[in-house]
């Protein structure tokens, strides 16, 4: 049985993550108190219908939140189910945004500030989202990105175990990743912004490609990078861990970082290894 575990910010999506699941054809349960996790797994296990991919959505709603839900996952392993958890996050200007559009108040601070209970919030989950296998910063996430995010990661559990490389670029001027197991601030390199012929394009350009390869701290910085990815992507695989992230950030996101994360991805891509390369702060695709 595969067993997926959602939690994460309270407003960063799970319920629209649970959707996406069970168009997959997974069995989903909201809400699920921890202490139920183990009664809930041998519920299906049992059941008369054929249940193989079960989801379920536990968060701060349940109360006693982390009293329960590492012992929970224990009796997942003790039982020998295949379990990962996938954590929804969210920057907090996002989080309250989408609070107030809905006239909600924060589970945790219902009477009080949202600002609050956001804070309260990321206190509670700092541990679980440690234990993490999938994070999704859904910030700048449409619903159909989301969706596809989603796909993509069960696609990959479905048809191999092994490690993948997602290379994402970003500014951070509109907030660092965060989702990034590995963030590299490329700053330090000359900005193309600053060149009129180059600053309306950006790092996917010839042009602008060429002005942030060529110079030599940009290719000791690569060099660098590479020779320390293919140190650690073997070690991270046996430790089983299926998905690295790997953020490259300069101010905007338009043009240092999208080159860098683009020249990376298709040195990797030639060492033979699993690489997406994904833009966050603009529209461009893989």
């Amino acid at each position: 049985m595969d067993f997926l575990v959602i939690t994460g910010m309270s407003g960063a999506g799970k319920s629209q993550a649970m959707n996406v699941l069970e168009d997959r054809g997974y069995y989903c349960m909201d809400n699920l108190p921890p202490a139920l996790l183990t009664s809930f797994a041998n519920l299906c296990l049992e059941s008369e219908e054929e249940i193989d991919k079960v989801a379920v959505v536990v968060d701060i709603r349940s109360g006693e939140f982390f009293d329960h839900l590492f012992k929970g996952l224990q009796g997942l392993n003790d039982m020998g189910i295949y379990h990962k958890i996938l954590f929804l996050d969210a920057q907090e200007d996002i989080l309250v945004k989408r609070f107030k559009e809905l006239r909600r108040p924060h589970p945790l601070n219902p009477e009080g500030s949202i600002i609050e209970g956001i804070g309260e919030e990321k206190k509670l989950l700092y541990d679980i989202k440690r234990r993490a296998d999938h994070i999704i910063d859904t910030s700048n996430l449409t619903l159909g990105m989301l969706k596809e995010k989603i796909n993509r990661i069960l696609s990959r559990g479905e048809k191999d175990r092994s490690i993948s490389v997602s290379i994402i670029s970003f500014g951070f001027k509109n907030g660092t990743l965060l989702d990034g197991d590995l963030v590299f601030d490329v700053r330090f390199i000359p900005n193309p912004y600053y060149i009129p012929e180059l600053k309306e394009l950006n790092g996917t350009d010839q042009t602008v490609k060429d002005y942030v390869l060529k110079w030599p701290q940009t290719k000791i910085f690569i060099s660098k990078s590479v020779d320390m990815l293919e140190f650690l992507i073997p070690h991270y695989t046996v430790e089983g861990k299926t998905q690295l992230i790997v953020g490259i950030g300069c101010t905007g996101g338009r043009h240092r970082s999208i080159a860098i994360s683009e020249e990376i991805g298709s040195i990797l891509r030639k060492d033979g290894h699993r690489v997406s390369v994904e833009h966050r702060d603009t529209r461009i695709g893989d």
